[in-house]
């Protein structure tokens, strides 16, 4: 079972990676002038629509990520339990990938940023008290 899951985390982790590197190669290089962030409209989207699906296109790639990271645990784990530190920790660092993704992406305008924040402090939070 080991090997199964080692090879999901991989396979995951090689996902995020061709997931978004295709993404900016393909989609929003097209709309980038010399930022991180792409900055020019595609009609019918606007520019602020484009900011928000760069963001949210890089999020799946920090989500694959994350759980990736578990399986890899769950993987190295005698028992095939995860501990409780390793779970809270992949969790507070998606949250916090998506919440500087989105809080770049959008400059702040999409209250997203916020949520996804807020989540992954008090997750962070969690391990440093509990």
């Amino acid at each position: 079972m080991q090997n199964l899951l080692i090879a999901s985390a991989i396979i995951a982790t090689l996902t995020g990676i061709v997931h978004s590197l295709l993404g900016e190669r393909l989609i929003f290089r097209h709309l980038r002038e010399s930022t991180l962030v792409p900055t020019r409209p595609a009609p019918p989207l606007q520019v602020r629509h484009i900011r928000i699906l760069w963001a949210t296109w890089h999020l799946a790639s920090v989500l694959a990520w994350a759980l990736a990271w578990l399986l890899w645990h769950v993987a190295q784990s005698p028992t095939g339990v995860i501990s409780h530190r390793h779970f809270v920790g992949a969790v507070a660092a998606a949250f916090l990938g998506g919440a500087a993704l989105v809080l770049i992406a959008t400059r702040g305008r999409h209250p997203g940023w916020i949520a996804l924040a807020a989540s992954g402090v008090l997750s962070w939070l969690a391990l440093s008290f509990g």
